[in-house]
């Protein structure tokens, strides 16, 4: 499973309680978390005001689909949770353990490799390298931009915007089954 959250601007017909500032990316919107499968299909989403930081809401994420991981037997291997740098792991693990405290048996965090200047020198490459598996997550928030309805945060509240999400989703998934 990998997860990141994507920041997307607010249109003047969003509501107040979806607006928030997120100052990593200087936008005025929300912030879009996904949990997705190593095809990029969601297994979580969310949607909160965009100066809700990562740890939060990837905390609050997993927490209100900790039936999930409740349900998981415990003989068969953890399920690793690929993040990148931008979250921080004790604070996430801690959180998660109040909620749950045996999840840390079935679950499994892990940070993404990050290419040093060295890494990227010997393998004669300069600039954006992209990385094993986190590219995924990143194909996912490129297939929610292509719904036009998402390029930008248009839903009065975040419950509309979360199911616009989902829906995005759905009809991406019955598409290719259709294919198939």
């Amino acid at each position: 499973m990998i997860a990141d959250s994507q920041a997307v601007k607010n249109t003047c017909n969003a509501g107040i309680q979806s607006k928030g500032f997120c100052r990593y990316k200087a936008t005025n919107g929300i912030k879009r978390h996904l949990a997705v499968d190593t095809l990029g299909f969601p297994f979580f989403t969310l949607c909160t005001k965009a100066s809700v930081s990562d740890d939060q809401g990837l905390i609050e994420m997993l927490t209100k689909n900790i039936a999930y991981f409740k349900s998981k037997p415990m003989n068969i291997p953890k399920i690793t949770i690929l993040l990148d740098h931008g979250y921080h792991l004790e604070v996430i693990k801690a959180a998660l353990v109040k909620v749950y405290p045996s999840i840390l048996s079935k679950v499994r965090f892990e940070l993404s490799e990050k290419p040093s200047k060295t890494q990227k020198i010997a393998l004669g490459k300069s600039g954006f390298v992209p990385v094993k598996w986190r590219w995924v997550i990143e194909r996912s928030n490129a297939w929610v931009e292509r719904c036009k309805s998402l390029v930008k945060n248009f839903e009065w509240d975040l419950d509309n915007a979360k199911a616009k999400l989902d829906l995005c989703f759905i009809r991406l998934m019955l598409k290719r089954l259709a294919a198939s």
